[in-house]
């Protein structure tokens, strides 16, 4: 028939075996040429859904950047009880990259295309409450106090540094919180054990700003 194409060029178009397109399509009755034609139509809905995916990484990875924008401003006001559905929103987020994912292999196996790289960037930053800043006390000094009304005295002398000290404390978490979500949504939570180490870590580190936060209360009022 004029104007149909050869099977040379149409399964040079299409880099699956007969046997895989057997397995993805399922047994038909047919020649070469029909075989080959659902093949094309295979690797046509393989393209669209590898496309869909590749749609939903890109909102992640906007959806990710705004929840960090939003984040930095709910820490800066100290709004705690805006934060969890925030982090909330970020792994509902990451849960539908996951999603994603086993149709993501089971496309790139069909069309014959490697599979994707493991996440080889940078491990996930973690904080702890060991390395932040020291809180001063009246206790570490070495005053041998003769009543309350000295160590009261002292405690007073004590509050700028220590509300400084305090702000600090507080600063850093609530940077390495918007840090850490920063860096899994540059990648839109696509490498699945690295997003949810960050998640994991961004909840880690909004209970350790809040124990920073209560700290300060109890030592400033």
């Amino acid at each position: 028939m004029a104007g149909r194409p050869r099977i040379e060029d149409l399964l040079s178009a299409v880099p699956i075996s007969v046997s895989e397109v057997r397995q993805a399509v399922g047994g038909f009755e047919g020649g070469t040429a029909d075989m080959v034609l659902a093949s094309i139509r295979t690797a046509e809905r393989a393209f669209a859904e590898l496309d869909r995916c590749d749609a939903v990484i890109d909102r992640a990875a906007e959806k990710g950047a705004a929840a960090a924008d939003r984040l930095q401003r709910l820490l800066e006001e100290e709004d705690q009880e805006g934060i969890p559905g925030e982090l909330a929103g970020l792994e509902a987020v990451a849960g539908e990259v996951r999603r994603c994912a086993k149709t993501r292999r089971l496309m790139n196996r069909v069309l014959g295309r490697d599979e994707a790289a493991e996440w080889a960037g940078e491990g996930v930053a973690r904080l702890t409450l060991g390395e932040l800043p020291a809180v001063p006390s009246s206790y570490d000094d070495d005053t041998d106090y003769v009543d309350l009304m000295a160590m009261a005295g002292r405690e007073e002398e004590l509050k700028p540094r220590l509300r400084a000290v305090h702000d600090e404390r507080i600063g850093r978490v609530a940077t390495h919180l918007v840090a850490v979500v920063r860096q899994a949504a540059k990648s839109g939570f696509a490498h699945e054990e690295f997003a949810r180490e960050s998640l994991r870590e961004a909840g880690r580190a909004y209970g350790l700003w809040g124990r920073c936060l209560a700290e300060r209360k109890r030592d400033l009022g």
